[in-house]
């Protein structure tokens, strides 16, 4: 339904033909939407000497309090070298704090602070104000059709993982 509807409301015939240049007016704008959304996060990061990788460290710790190194590295995709050096300087600031597992010692299980939770909210709350302002101007409909386009972009092992933080979630 959704489908024959879309379509038929919304000239989706016209989008399955897509030509180059509309895919590249496309890709261009993802860009610069990246830039903008990262915009914000970016120069609050920038006063503590942070860049992104401390800022997806940090979202996906709260996001799954007493996740594993492992688990954050699987996440990230990201070498255990590179995901080290932003723990390291993440635990060392008291933003992230890093327990021994109870069951496999081997394990360590991440915690934000005090401190590791405002900045996340404060990098968060930049996000979101400017996802709200975009979903506001572009309507329901687009926010849903735009989910759509993220979600079918995403590599299957990577959508399997989005999906099992956004069931996790509910």
């Amino acid at each position: 339904m959704v489908d024959g509807a879309m379509k038929g409301s919304l000239g989706g015939e016209g989008l399955l033909f897509l030509t180059d240049e509309q895919l590249r007016k496309g890709i261009e704008a993802m860009f610069f939407a990246y830039r903008g959304f990262t915009a914000d996060p970016d120069r609050i990061l920038s006063n503590y000497s942070y860049g992104r990788a401390h800022h997806r460290a940090v979202h996906f710790v709260n996001r799954a309090p007493g996740t594993t190194v492992n688990n954050l590295l699987a996440i990230l995709g990201v070498t255990k070298q590179s995901l080290n050096r932003v723990l390291r300087t993440l635990i060392e600031d008291g933003l992230v704090e890093s327990r021994v597992g109870t069951q496999d010692k081997r394990e360590r299980h991440l915690f934000l602070t005090e401190k590791g939770e405002a900045l996340e909210r404060e990098l968060s709350d930049a996000q979101r104000e400017r996802m709200r302002a975009a979903y506001r101007a572009a309507g329901p409909e687009a926010v849903q059709g735009f989910r759509q386009v993220l979600e079918a972009m995403m590599d299957p092992e990577l959508n399997r993982k989005f999906n099992t933080l956004k069931e996790s979630s509910s």
